[in-house]
This record gives structure tokens, sequence and C-alpha cells, in this order.
């Protein structure tokens, strides 16, 4: 009796039960296999945005790093993606916290990391911002743990740089001098900490914000500030009097020397022409000196004259008659 039962259970498709009212159809699970199977390997199609890498771990190991795009990993359990944003500029505050953005914004001080000793052994509150990227995702997940968190390593390595690099200044540079320099030696050194961390992570900028003395004697380097800042004015207002002075007064002696060796250039040739002038004449008057003296007398007398009338009258007529009548309207003169 049991062995008919069995042979029509197993000819209808159906799985033997001890619970008659569960029956299982195999045809059905057999057919649905398949579709599991392609939904979950459908699970592992994963898409990085641009700007973004991804990073596939197998069995918790990175197994390989991916770019843009489209992708395929095996799914979960086996492998996992993480992605990480590594074009997104990443910010983290020494001093300081930002509570709202605003507008307006507001603040928490923690006089703990900004509080600080300079070379000369002068207080001051420095606060800065760090602007940083992932340069190595895989680095940045797992090599350093809480990197960038409000308690992490980014931190503390940040205010380490800043106490090092303001610690050897002296005040002054701190708040007038050398602020920039500051700044780009704080990057450096920042970067130096986390390269020997293996973070993955490059230092884009950091930004020094307020750098101030205390309170207490707030006036008194205020005073001093302002006349550093009269001091640095009046060097540049001299400074720019020099550079506007200068370029004048040399344009001014280019001038005269061009003007002397014009005015060289023109008495040599002048002195030339007239060398030659008086070359001519003495070879002319060499061929005939009588004529030549008259010729030389009558043209210096009427450069001397120009606007005399001029008579010129024969002695050799001789007698008591009149030598000269004027009978023309020019007589007169």
């Amino acid at each position: 009796m049991v062995d008919v039962r069995r042979k029509e259970w197993f000819e209808g498709g159906q799985m033997p039960s001890f619970n008659r009212n569960i029956k299982i159809n195999w045809k059905l699970f057999l057919l649905l296999i398949p579709v599991l199977l392609a939904l979950w390997l459908a699970t592992g199609i994963y898409i990085v945005q641009p700007g973004e890498q991804a990073v596939v771990r197998r069995f918790g190991k990175v197994s390989r790093t991916t770019g843009p795009g489209p992708h395929f990993h095996i799914p979960q359990p086996i492998e996992q993606v993480d992605k990480v944003a590594v074009e997104k500029i990443r910010r983290i505050e020494i001093g300081f916290r930002t509570i709202t953005p605003g507008p307006p914004a507001r603040y928490k001080f923690v006089p703990a990391e900004s509080h600080m000793l300079t070379g000369d052994e002068q207080i001051v509150d420095a606060q800065a911002i760090v602007q940083y990227k992932v340069r190595d995702p895989a680095k940045f997940l797992f090599n350093v743990r809480n990197l960038d968190t409000p308690s992490g390593a980014l931190i503390d390595a940040a205010e380490v740089s800043l106490r090092q690099v303001v610690g050897q200044r002296p005040i002054d540079d701190v708040l007038i001098g050398e602020k920039l320099q500051i700044e780009i030696d704080i990057r450096q050194f920042l970067q130096k900490i986390i390269d020997g961390y293996d973070s993955g992570l490059r230092v884009i900028e950091v930004k020094l914000q307020t750098v101030r003395p205390p309170k207490e004697v707030a006036a008194a380097f205020s005073d001093v500030v302002s006349a550093k800042e009269d001091k640095d004015t009046l060097i540049k207002n001299a400074d720019g009097y020099r550079e506007d002075l200068l370029p004048r007064a040399r344009g001014q002696a280019v001038k005269i020397i061009r003007e002397a060796e014009g005015y060289k250039e023109q008495r040599i040739k002048r002195s030339q022409g007239d060398a030659d002038r008086f070359l001519v004449v003495l070879n002319e008057y060499s061929k005939a000196k009588d004529v030549t003296r008259k010729r030389m007398y009558l043209e210096t007398m009427g450069r001397i004259m120009p606007d005399i009338k001029k008579f010129i009258i024969d002695p050799d007529t001789g007698g008591n008659m009149l030598q000269l009548l004027p009978l023309d309207k020019g007589g007169d003169k």
C-alpha cells in the first residue's frame, strides 16, 4: 500500500512528505533556480560616477580598483564594492568647528587646538583650514582607521604641523610677516606626516584663518601691527617714488646724451663743410686773385647790406662833372 502511494506521488511530480497538506512542485522549483541565479548575478553590476573610483574587495581583501563607468563584480558575500569620490575637495578645521554654514555662519572654537607658543615663547590663537583629496582610495579606506573623523589621525597630524611651524617663528612673522610662507610650510610638513601613514591623501591647501594674540594683550599687539603696517606703507610709497623717478632720470640722461651726440655730429659736418668750401675758394683764388678778391668783396657787401641800394662809381671818370645823378625814385635814399 505504501509503495503504490509513493509511485503515485512521483508520477504526479510531487515530493513525498510526512505532512500531506504541504506539496512541492519540483518542476517549478527547478525553473526558479536560474532566475534566482540571474538576479543574484545582476546585483554584481555597479556604476562608478565621474570623479569616483571603486575599490573591489574579495573576502575582505582589496582585489582591484575601477574607474568611472559600468562594471561587474561577483556579488556578495564573495566580493564587495566601496566607492570613493577622489575628485571631491574635503576639508578639516583646526582650532574651530563649523556648527552651521549659514548665512550667518556659526562656529565653535576649540582652544585646546588653537592656543600655541611661537618661536619667541609668545602665545597665539591660530585656526586653520586644511583642504585635501583622496589620491589612493584603497589606502584611504583601509590603511588608517578613522582618518578624517573629528578625532582622527588627519586632524592630529594637522595640529602637529601647525604647532611645529608656528613654534619655529617669532610672533611678528606669524601675525604679519610670513603668513603665506607659514601656510606653505604647514602643507609640506603635513603631507610628509600623512605619507608616513600611507594614507593615500594629497593635501591641496592649508589656509590660516584667525591668527591673533591673547585677549589680555590684544590692544597692544594691534598698535604694533598698525605701526608695522604704516611702516610698510611708507616703504612701499618710497619704493614707488623711486621706481617712478629713476626711469625718468635715466630717460632724461639718455635724451641729453642723444642731443649732445646730435650737436657733435652737426658741428663736425658744418666744420667739414666750411673747410671744404674754404679749400674751393682758395683754389679759385689761386687761379685769379684779383677777380676772386673783388667777387668776395661784393658778395660780402651783399650779405651785410641786403636792403640798401648800392652804386658803383668809377673813380677814373675825373673832372668836376657830377659823378652820380639820382634820377630814379630811389634817388632820395
